[in-house]
């Protein structure tokens, strides 16, 4: 296989063009003209997913979070950016990263997130302008096959996400039916749950004043942004997998969040 055609195929698939104005998604890094020896799929690149890759003799690494996101003034071993770049130019190893447009596809992120909760009759949150089909934008919303307890539906999103724990809002509602996601950091669309009358809505990285906003219309549950986002890397196997049947991809066992709890 030739890195360029694999691209060419990710590209059809992931559509870079759905990514947001500031994001930085796409092939980053490599020769598309290399033949391809395997890929390795992470929700983040780091130094550990590096060795991995070419311990298993993988030149591609495909992530969720672009390690390339902000301007980079130098190239040096004197930060971690710099030195991945060193090892992955070292091993011949190239990086392809499906970030917002992953979060926009109806079938990405947070698709695969509301069938990780069991949620039905789903659609997008906040639907991108652009795309009048309304299956590609922000967030989801869906119901339950049936409701339950509130206290109940959130030890199922532990059980379900492996969650070691949950940072709730007061709870709105003994009951809830209607459940609205968004993998990673979602608390900009707090406003769209509430509008479209979710019970509960589920996303990471939400501040103190983020749970003020509830104001006792809504429970807002704090997932964590890995956590969130974590079923990314199955996205990324199952579609070069299926295409790709006699090619060797590989699910990283180094990735992990970068916060820890104790």
């Amino acid at each position: 296989m030739i890195l360029s055609d694999i691209i060419q195929f990710l590209d059809s698939e992931l559509h870079p063009e759905y990514q947001e104005d500031y994001d930085n998604a796409g092939f980053l890094l490599g020769d598309p003209a290399a033949e391809c020896t395997g890929a390795l799929v992470a929700v983040d690149l780091t130094p550990a997913v590096i060795n991995e890759a070419a311990g298993l003799g993988a030149n591609l690494i495909v992530t969720h979070h672009p390690f390339i996101f902000g301007g980079i003034r130098r190239i040096t071993p004197n930060d971690t950016c710099g030195r991945m770049i060193y090892s992955l130019i070292r091993n011949n190893i190239a990086v392809y990263a499906a970030h917002t447009n992953l979060d926009n596809m109806k079938e990405g992120i947070n698709g695969i997130l509301a069938d990780r909760l069991g949620l039905t009759d789903c659609h997008i949150l906040r639907p991108l302008p652009s795309v009048p089909s309304g299956d590609v934008g922000a967030g989801m919303i869906g119901s339950l096959p049936y409701p339950i307890p509130t206290e109940a539906f959130l030890e199922q999103v532990k059980a379900s996400l492996g969650l070691p724990m949950l940072r709730v809002s007061d709870i709105a509602s003994p009951i809830v039916s209607r459940v609205a996601v968004c993998g990673g950091s979602g608390s900009f669309l707090i406003g769209d749950a509430i509008r479209q009358n979710a019970d509960i809505y589920l996303t990471g990285d939400m501040k103190y004043h983020d749970f003020q906003r509830a104001e006792g219309c809504i429970t807002l549950a704090d997932i964590g942004h890995y956590e969130s986002e974590q079923f990314g890397k199955e996205i990324f196997y199952s579609i070069i997998s299926k295409k790709f049947s006699n090619f060797a991809c590989y699910i990283s066992r180094q990735g992990k969040s970068f916060v820890s709890y104790i």
